[in-house]
């Protein structure tokens, strides 16, 4: 018997190598903001005049310097301030991070709410993600919050695949068993094809491997996978019921699985990172 996943994931990869299924593009500013980074000798005031034509983002890069998150006594209203303040890597991948919710949207009303409650749980998962870097790691919280955004990405390609396969949309289990068994392997492909680096490539196909380890010290794989796992603590879904004491990310990043103390009182500042990753926080 043929298995529904591997077909779809063959027939997408078909697709792709065709051009008859485009992989997701960073949008527009996002990519101006990327090859800005890249520059070594780039200012603040030249990536604000990179970023000022998106009046959204703009505003939002700006409520995000003046945020709690951010720990400024002194309020920002000017965007090459907020640049300043945020160095030029962080604003980078807060733009690329921003960007990208506009990517999540389809024609049909039942993709579009798919993709919105798959932007809504990476949003999420990145708020957790980007807290908890700054609490327990000597990671970066702006490459967590790039790594909690897209770390279901792969999730698009199907869903747009699906909304031309309307068989697929009858059975949202057999739909949702596909997505999970195929989105890894088409968001490692999105992500090399962003020249992402490495340790956010690594993550699609990596991040429900509760048993990986690779090493004392935590990556941003172990940051996902704490963040997703908290995200579903307390649901009906499967991975609400993982044991987190056998999940060795939670001791890498040194969490106590045993109380939670500690992450409950981080609850509202990962709120605040989730309200401002979304336009609708």
């Amino acid at each position: 018997m043929s298995n529904p996943a591997e077909e779809v994931l063959k027939d997408i990869v078909g697709m792709i190598k065709e051009d008859k299924l485009v992989l997701p593009t960073l949008p527009e500013v996002a990519l101006k903001a990327r090859e800005a980074a890249e520059d070594p000798n780039i200012s603040a005031l030249a990536l604000s005049k990179v970023i000022t034509n998106d009046a959204a983002i703009t505003a939002r890069i700006i409520k995000i310097a003046n945020s709690p998150l951010m720990r400024t006594s002194k309020q920002v209203e000017d965007l090459h301030v907020a640049v300043n303040r945020m160095g030029i890597t962080f604003t980078c991948n807060l733009i690329t991070s921003l960007a990208m919710e506009q990517m999540f949207q389809a024609t049909s009303d039942i993709i579009d709410g798919m993709m919105r409650d798959v932007w809504n749980r990476s949003t999420e998962v990145s708020g957790i993600a980007h807290v908890l870097c700054k609490h327990y790691t000597k990671l970066r919280p702006d490459q967590a919050t790039l790594a909690g955004i897209t770390h279901e990405i792969g999730v698009l390609p199907i869903l747009i695949y699906a909304e031309e396969h309307p068989k697929l949309l009858e059975s949202p289990k057999m739909l949702e068993k596909i997505i999970e068994k195929v989105h890894p392997y088409i968001g490692e492909m999105i992500l090399k094809s962003w020249d992402f680096s490495e340790d956010l490539i690594a993550i699609p196909k990596n991040y429900l491997k509760f048993d990986r380890n690779p090493g004392a010290t935590p990556d941003y794989v172990d940051l996902i996978t704490v963040a997703v796992l908290q995200s579903y603590e307390g649901s009906d879904n499967k991975l609400g019921a993982v044991d987190h004491s056998t999940v060795g990310a939670f001791s890498r990043l040194g969490i106590d699985t045993s109380g939670e103390e500690e992450t409950e009182d981080l609850s509202e500042e990962m709120e605040q990172a989730m309200a401002l990753l979304n336009s609708e926080g």
